[in-house]
């Protein structure tokens, strides 16, 4: 249970670097590569509620939580869930991909937006490395100090 609340923490926080990121890159260029990330009217199943701001905002969270669970639970399978770099590499390619996600809706930024693209994908760059790097540093720790040997041997 411990670990599932981190982990929802850890995609809390880094939900929150990614919004800031996005919503400061709008605020100093006008860039509108945040609002993909709010943006809901490309599901269908949530479209009627696209009118309500925080929707879109839940759904992002949502989002990120899951995500960071279920990567860590896959690369757990393959004993990596404590190396940020499978964090930085999915994160950043699979956004990279999924920015054309707005090619379904008439919502900015443009799919031909380079700019936006750009921001989107370094804004998940960051979000990779804060969950990454979150997770090697608070999984499998009691939040105390634990050598890396001691954690690797510890049953899960």
């Amino acid at each position: 249970m411990k670990q599932l609340l981190k982990l929802i923490l850890i995609g809390i926080l880094s939900g929150l670097l990614l919004a800031g990121f996005l919503k400061l890159v709008y605020k100093i260029t006008g860039n509108q590569a945040y609002i993909l990330l709010y943006n809901i009217d490309y599901i269908p199943f949530l479209r009627q509620w696209e009118d309500v701001s925080a929707v879109g905002l839940v759904f992002h969270f949502v989002f990120c939580i899951a995500s960071v669970i279920g990567l860590y639970y896959i690369l757990k399978a393959f004993r990596h869930e404590r190396h940020p770099l499978p964090y930085l590499a999915v994160y950043t390619i699979g956004s990279g991909i999924l920015y054309f996600l707005t090619l379904l809706t008439d919502q900015p930024p443009a799919a031909d937006d380079v700019a936006a693209w750009f921001y989107w994908t370094f804004g998940h760059v960051l979000f990779g490395f804060a969950v990454g790097y979150l997770v090697k540093y608070a999984m499998g720790m009691p939040w105390s100090r634990k050598s890396e040997n001691e954690i690797r041997q510890q049953p899960s």
